[in-house]
């Protein structure tokens, strides 16, 4: 039997890649963290906020085809490429499928693969206290890459790799150092986040038409005293004229007639309020000195609580609106 789910170690933000033989550094993928808790009998998956998502991944179900030891948890992120590319956008209609009946209509037409880059916990103990330099032998020992599996590498010159991704356009990359035992739930600056782009996950409080059909997101996000603050209006993204009209239809329930948000939008007159419960990920160039997003670009809808959406102490340093 293996233990229950837990929150993933999760690296800090760093403005550069840290350099020395202490490092490794990695691609990070811009897909879903998930953690595989497996066994010769059971196969389940759970992201980071320990939501179970095994049904909408079956082809993760047989430990057997992947893996050679007898119970696993691994830890890594589920991706799917367009274009050769991963695409956040198109994971999350994987992520998304919440009927059985579509599971493998999915499976079909947006194929994953699982990027995986630690092992917690191997034929029933756990190997979170072993350094990451030898939790990656253990995978490399007992790991079988496939179609839909693959090992992340790992390289020395981080400032390279991470000049490599950008230039892909790719989101950016993850640098730990070797000797770093793995934290369940912790972030600290043993393992930094170096990104490319720049994205954070918003609550959605007001919305425009374009005709009967919303085309753009009014955002906002919670600060320590629980105030809604508006930090800008996005309609560019990666959306569809399908993922706009499902919306519409699904914001009808959360309409209200005052404005949610503490600090009133410029661009108010034609909005539609909503109750914050709707999330998007967001992917932007910088903070502006108002406290409100350059070109926020909508990525996708996400299942991510609303009140979970708080202001980002660690890339803006503290300053709200």
């Amino acid at each position: 039997m293996l233990p229950a789910p837990l929150h993933p170690f999760e690296p800090k933000l760093a403005e550069h890649v840290p350099e020395g033989p202490d490092w490794i550094t990695q691609i990070k993928w811009d897909g879903v963290r998930m953690l595989i808790y497996g066994t010769t009998e059971e196969v389940r998956l759970f992201n980071r906020k320990k939501n179970e998502r095994t049904a909408q991944y079956p082809e993760f179900l047989e430990l057997r085809q992947y893996c050679e030891a007898d119970s696993v948890i691994l830890d890594g992120e589920i991706i799917a490429l367009e274009d050769g590319l991963p695409s956040f956008h198109q994971v999350m209609r994987r992520d998304g499928v919440r009927v059985q009946e579509r599971v493998e209509t999915a499976a079909r037409t947006v194929p994953v693969v699982y990027m995986v880059f630690d092992l917690l916990y191997l034929n029933g103990h756990w190997v979170t206290g072993e350094p990451l330099e030898r939790r990656q032998e253990l995978l490399t020992r007992h790991i079988i890459p496939g179609p839909h599996l693959q090992l992340v590498p790992s390289v020395t010159e981080g400032a390279a790799l991470f000049q490599a991704v950008s230039e892909r356009g790719m989101e950016g990359v993850v640098s730990k150092q070797r000797t770093s035992t793995y934290a369940p739930g912790a972030k600290d600056g043993r393992w930094v986040k170096i990104k490319h782009d720049r994205d954070l996950i918003a609550a959605v409080g007001g919305m425009t038409l374009r005709g009967p059909t919303a085309n753009a997101l009014l955002l906002g996000l919670f600060d320590a005293k629980g105030r809604f603050l508006y930090i800008g209006h996005a309609g560019a993204g990666r959306l569809t004229g399908a993922d706009w009209g499902e919306f519409t239809k699904r914001a009808a329930g959360y309409r209200q007639p005052r404005c949610p948000f503490a600090n009133l939008p410029a661009r108010s007159r034609d909005a539609i309020w909503l109750a914050p419960f709707f999330t998007v990920k967001l992917r932007y160039l910088e903070w502006t000195r108002h406290g409100t997003l350059r070109h926020p670009t909508i990525q996708a809808f996400v299942d991510v609580p609303a009140a979970s959406c708080l202001w980002p102490l660690e890339e803006t340093g503290g300053t709200t609106p």
